[in-house]
């Protein structure tokens, strides 16, 4: 089967993902969105190559990598709901006031 076009979907999530988190200055809801965004990339690539080299070790991979970023999101909402409750606003240019 060819399996390029997937590789291709991946890379274009992937950067995607990268430059939602690179561009974006004002909302930090959206660079965990492009985070998540890029994981899922890096394990569509896991299991694309597990398919292609009949091993099962790239999609167990890829569920642990989707457990990781299930975990990390909740953990990374709950900051940000008490951010928000905290400060009134969700803004990463305001972040810096938590340096003090």
């Amino acid at each position: 089967m060819d399996f390029i076009h997937f590789f291709f979907v991946a890379a274009l999530l992937f950067a995607i993902g990268v430059g939602g988190v690179v561009l974006n200055k004002t909302n930090i809801v959206v660079v965990l969105m492009s985070l998540e965004l890029a994981l899922l990339s890096v394990s569509l690539n896991f299991i694309v190559f597990s398919v292609c080299l009949g091993d099962l070790i790239g999609q167990i991979f890829a569920i642990f990598i989707l457990i990781i970023a299930a975990c990390e999101s909740s953990v990374g909402l709950a900051i940000i709901l008490v951010y928000f409750r905290v400060r009134g606003s969700i803004r990463i240019d305001q972040a810096s006031l938590l340096k003090s």
